[in-house]
């Protein structure tokens, strides 16, 4: 499965890799790709991560998800 998401607070390079970085740790997430210029972030996963699971992991980084 792959879905983009908003993800709010982010500001540069460094802002990226921290949700890349959360999202990859996650068991079942392939790709993640973060851009801070579109608040985007583009994550490829099997069906065993859920949007908690997401949305979890990205505020644990310090950022706000929103579908």
């Amino acid at each position: 499965m792959s879905k983009t998401v908003s993800v709010t607070g982010m500001a540069c390079g460094g802002c990226e890799e921290a949700i890349e970085d959360a999202l990859a740790a996650l068991d079942g997430v392939e790709t993640v790709n973060a851009d801070h210029e579109s608040d985007m972030v583009s994550v490829t996963f099997s069906d065993t991560v859920s949007d908690d699971e997401l949305a979890s992991a990205i505020e644990s980084a310090g950022y706000e998800m929103t579908v």
